[in-house]
């Protein structure tokens, strides 16, 4: 890897990437004009293996520059493009529930798979597709999971701790977080009425007079999560925490969560916020030091992807 890029609003984390890459850090400047359409200026010459580093919460804000850096970026040299977003959004749109809706996970997918060689994100949210290569079709898809870590965080802060997941969808990672670090699981089932209008139904356990962490990918609305906790404290629960990938939490969200009992809130900076607890840059540099990792060399043979330096084992 030789360049990592980002816009101003990502810096700190394109820095602490670019370390841990023992790459460089470079980064897009932006001129906003008053009627809303952006000038940008990227670096005048660019390195064959670049990453665009930008987490897509706010995405119709941030599609239109992303997709507008990539292309700048190819122009200006990067032959090797990857895209590392954190937080990749409308990946909950993966069929049409009623005619006539736009699967728009599949669209973006491929929008993406037009501008970037590989795209890497963590912990999106997939169901009835299985991988991310399915939803960049030709490139590379790599979906990451900081299930396991958090997990961790959880059982060093709260010992014991039961993983609640707050519905369904959450079962994938709560599974994942427990079976990790020693901790038991359960999976709440979940009713929607509306976008903010939702109903919690415990699982059959006992949780009287237990820590419970409620724990799931993505927290937005926050109903879920409130609905959750108020059904654990009813069933006499002694405290509950909240421990999320993505924390959103859109307008009251996050007020809303306190004042139904949670005593904290935890998740990864996949989404900058004041609940962050956990990085997942070392995820994401994991990551991509293995998808242009040096290959085993043949005699006489170039290492790495083709155009790439070897990419430093920092």
């Amino acid at each position: 890897m030789d360049l990592v890029l980002a816009f101003d609003d990502e810096r700190a984390r394109a820095q602490a990437l670019a370390a841990a890459l023992g790459a460089s850090a470079a980064f897009i400047d932006r001129h906003r004009f008053p009627d809303g359409e952006t000038r940008l200026r990227l670096p005048p010459s660019l390195p064959a293996c670049v990453v665009l580093l930008c987490g897509l919460e706010q995405p119709n804000a941030k599609l239109a520059e992303l997709l507008l850096a990539a292309a700048g970026a190819r122009e200006l040299g990067a032959r090797h493009l990857a895209l590392a977003s954190p937080y990749l959004a409308y990946m909950r749109q993966d069929a049409a529930f009623t005619p006539g809706e736009v699967v728009s996970q599949r669209h973006l997918g491929r929008l993406l798979a037009a501008y970037f060689d590989a795209v890497l994100t963590v912990d999106p949210h997939l169901h009835r597709v299985r991988t991310m290569d399915e939803v960049v079709p030709g490139r590379r898809g790599i979906a990451l999971s900081a299930a396991q870590a958090l997990g961790g965080f959880v059982a060093r802060r709260v010992p014991g701790a039961l993983l609640l997941g707050p519905d369904e969808e959450a079962a994938q990672w709560v599974r994942q977080a427990a079976a990790g670090n020693g901790l038991e699981h359960a999976v709440c089932v979940k009713r929607r009425h509306g976008d903010r209008e939702v109903d919690v139904a415990l699982p059959a356990v006992d949780v009287r007079g237990r820590a419970v962490v409620l724990f799931d990918d993505v927290a937005s609305t926050g109903r879920t999560l409130v609905a959750a906790a108020r059904g654990a404290f009813a069933a006499g629960a002694a405290s509950v925490d909240v421990a999320v990938t993505h924390a959103l939490f859109v307008g009251d969200a996050l007020a809303e969560v306190h004042a139904a009992g949670v005593r904290h809130v935890w998740s990864t900076d996949s989404v900058v916020h004041p609940s962050n607890a956990l990085s997942v840059v070392p995820l994401l540099a994991q990551a991509l030091s293995l998808l242009w990792a040096p290959s085993t060399p043949r005699a006489g043979a170039a290492h790495g992807a083709p155009g790439c330096s070897p990419t430093s084992s920092k």
